[in-house]
């Protein structure tokens, strides 16, 4: 492993000496991996373009997301910043592997070029891919591990979800209410259990490493990321099941309202996010994290359920008089 990691630095430091200039383009290129940036592109497509597709894209972007963030603290590995801190271009604190930007990436951008099924967007799914792994290894953010595990991650992901919307989804959405709801409960506490019980057997993070000094707030970003992804898709989850049969609003119409829905959905969320953010106190722990977890939990419910209630009630949006399923037992 420490090969791997003097290799990264290595590579690190040569293309930041070589190409000083594209600090700009890469800062660029990862915020484009960023969980903000796919909260609006996703919602963008759920609310003003395909709900279906927003539909599937937003949860395997967040279960994703809750994957990498239990893997990154369970296997507790440094940034190559951590070992060499002149090489850091980018403020972050959490574990590195495997890297969240390229999984996250690979997950979604792959299952989009598989629905859209385009050659041109397969290309540009795998270059996107591509830049997204050089920018972290040119920022000194991750190690050349972290990005082909988060490759890997990311494919596993994106597999068994095809193979679930092949073989069991056409079955799922002909189950009851209760049926379906439970199963979108059961998917993130499940694997909020196993990561409980792992951490309980591997114990506190070892601080006998050289970069020690970044461990406390590494753990501390990583409870807070672990509770707010399984809140996130917990309230993704709910969400899309409740509007699939309590509201059934169309994502298509005219572009002016398309328009209308965008900007009122995203100054919805960004009012919950601020504003929770502002009343919720986040010490101590015990009482920090459970809000933290209701935060997000909100915010997703309202991307995928109160926001479309909002659109159809203002007009804004159609919706079916029918449910969008029909129940068997």
């Amino acid at each position: 492993m420490e090969e791997l990691y003097q290799l990264s630095i290595a590579l690190t430091t040569l293309m930041q000496e070589a190409y000083p200039r594209l600090l700009g383009v890469m800062s660029l290129i990862t915020a484009l991996g960023t969980a903000g940036f796919f909260l609006v592109f996703i919602s963008s497509i759920y609310w003003c373009v395909d709900k279906r597709l927003g539909r599937q894209l937003g949860y395997i972007f967040l279960l994703s997301t809750f994957v990498n963030t239990i893997l990154k603290n369970l296997i507790r590995q440094p940034r190559p910043f951590w070992l060499e801190p002149e090489i850091g271009r980018y403020d972050v604190v959490e574990f590195g592997l495997p890297s969240g930007h390229v999984q996250n990436t690979t997950a979604v951008f792959l299952l989009l070029a598989a629905t859209v099924r385009r050659t041109w967007l397969w290309v540009a799914a795998f270059v996107y891919i591509l830049l997204m792994g050089l920018s972290r290894l040119y920022l000194g953010v991750h190690f050349l591990q972290d990005i082909a595990v988060g490759f890997a991650a990311g494919l596993i992901i994106l597999i068994a979800f095809l193979l679930w919307q092949q073989f069991y989804f056409a079955r799922f959405n002909k189950q009851i209410l209760g049926r379906r709801l439970l199963l979108m409960v059961l998917i993130p506490t499940v694997l909020a259990a196993v990561y409980v019980g792992i951490y309980l057997l591997l114990g506190p993070v070892s601080e006998d490493v050289p970069w020690a000094a970044y461990v406390p707030a590494a753990e501390l970003s990583g409870y807070e990321a672990v509770v707010s992804t399984f809140g996130a898709l917990l309230g993704f989850g709910v969400g899309i099941i409740l509007e699939s049969s309590r509201i059934r609003f169309h994502a298509d119409g005219p572009v002016w309202k398309r328009i209308l829905r965008f900007v009122l959905g995203m100054a919805g969320t960004a009012g919950i996010w601020a504003g929770l953010r502002v009343v919720f106190p986040t010490t101590p722990l015990w009482l920090g994290l459970p809000l933290h977890f209701l935060r997000y939990l909100l915010i997703l419910l309202w991307v995928t359920y109160f926001a479309p209630w909002v659109f159809v009630l203002l007009r804004l949006a159609l919706a079916d008089p029918e449910s969008e399923v029909h129940v068997t037992l």
